[in-house]
């Protein structure tokens, strides 16, 4: 059997009884129970996790630089949550319910299509963070792309072990059917990326004029509406980068990955994520990110990046430019367009507005990765405060009261369940 006829059996259609049994979930807030890649954050999660995805920020890499900032040592750069989870123990959604939605979409490719994120609190090393969380829409209509299509929005709490919100992510899934992608092919006829030395060189002078705002404050007062931003450059993007992402800690923990018997382990707990490679191997359906052929049998002309190593590069845009006395309060990014392996993304934005909010100096930004080929691939918007002359040093957000008790109520729980288990 050949890859693309064992793509076609893994073939699932979207199910109008899927769509229904996944509404019972709506407005449920569940613990997240999956360990991410790690549990616990230490300087060196830090700073591999922020190299991952291209990120030098010596706030982020560099404890000593850290320790002169007002934070008094390293934060984890904002998307650290993709990549730090501890399970939460609790109380699970009702069993009728479980059993009711159990296997929803089963086979369905889901790829992340964007995400709106506000951020309240620093995460620091000796942090862990919990989730708790759940289904909050569900969308159902057809793209140009694949056909028939479920948009979800997954809300997940971000906990930290002192019961603190530390963000609050909106998760934009969207789920396609796989044959209607490979039999459209729209995008099938894209060549790979290539360059010249010259255009390696206009890439390498804006690598070499980034860099991050860093001690010296960007006061509120000093920007004006209509400003540009600095531009930055992601890529071209190799298999190296995506190993690098990886090496970060993204994505390995609730998939289960890992090598020889672990990997042996992990097939047989989730057979259906295992699919024959040309040579007969049994391997993930996630190597779509770093496998041509693999892509190219359900749709798409190569491997492309992951939407969360996009939303890396965007809050990286956002955070370079704010300073260390910034801070970024809230996020929304959509991922528009494919980012193959070989496409270089460059990020451009402005300043669209400012005004005083909570009693912090607040600038709004427009931005946007923009391909090679002049496609605008991820367009987004930011919310971010920033020192002020006339009000002070940037004052962190807090979360609204019911959403602080339910933190505190989850986190109780899940100590005492912890608890019951150690006895």
């Amino acid at each position: 059997m050949t890859q693309t006829e064992q793509a076609q059996d893994f073939d699932h259609a979207i199910k109008d009884e899927d769509i229904e049994r996944a509404k019972l979930l709506l407005g449920i807030d569940a613990p997240a129970s999956i360990d991410e890649f790690h549990r616990e954050l230490s300087v060196d999660a830090i700073r591999n996790f922020a190299r991952g995805y291209g990120d030098d920020n010596p706030l982020y890499v560099d404890p000593g630089y850290a320790a002169g900032t007002r934070w008094s040592g390293p934060i984890a750069p904002p998307m650290i949550h993709c990549a730090l989870s501890r399970k939460m123990l609790g109380d699970p959604i009702p069993d009728d319910i479980r059993k009711a939605t159990k296997g929803l979409f089963s086979g369905v490719h889901i790829f992340v299509s964007g995400q709106q994120t506000e951020w309240f609190q620093p995460v620091r090393p000796g942090d862990e963070l919990y989730g708790f969380g759940g289904l909050e829409s569900i969308e159902d209509k057809h793209s140009e792309f694949a056909g028939r299509s479920i948009i979800r929005i997954r809300r997940v709490v971000r906990v930290n072990q002192r019961a603190e919100v530390v963000a609050v992510e909106r998760t934009i899934l969207i789920g396609t059917e796989r044959k209607k992608s490979r039999e459209r092919g729209k995008y099938m006829d894209i060549e790979p990326a290539t360059y010249t030395a010259e255009q390696i060189a206009e890439i390498d002078a804006i690598y070499a004029a980034e860099g991050p705002r860093g001690a010296q404050p960007r006061y509120y007062e000093d920007v004006e509406v209509g400003e540009a931003l600095p531009k930055m450059v992601k890529g071209p993007l190799t298999l190296t980068d995506v190993i690098s992402f990886h090496a970060g800690g993204y994505g390995f923990g609730p998939y289960g990955i890992g090598a020889a018997r672990v990997g042996y382990k992990n097939r047989q707990r989730v057979p259906k994520f295992y699919i024959n490679n040309a040579a007969g191997i049994p391997d993930v359906a996630q190597r779509l990110h770093w496998e041509n052929e693999w892509s190219q049998s359900i749709g798409n002309p190569m491997a492309y990046d992951y939407g969360i190593m996009r939303e890396c590069w965007l809050t990286h845009y956002v955070t370079d430019w704010i300073g260390d006395d910034g801070w970024l309060l809230r996020q929304h990014d959509e991922m528009r367009k494919f980012n193959y392996i070989g496409d270089t993304q460059f990020i451009t934005g402005e300043v669209v507005a400012k005004r005083i909010e909570n009693g912090n100096g607040v600038i709004d930004l427009e931005f946007r990765a923009t391909s090679q080929r002049g496609e605008v691939t991820a367009p987004a918007t930011a919310t971010v405060a920033l020192p002020s002359r006339e009000f002070g040093p940037v004052v962190l957000p807090q979360p609204e009261e019911e959403l602080r008790r339910k933190a505190v109520a989850m986190m109780e729980r899940h100590n005492e369940l912890a608890r019951g288990r150690n006895r």
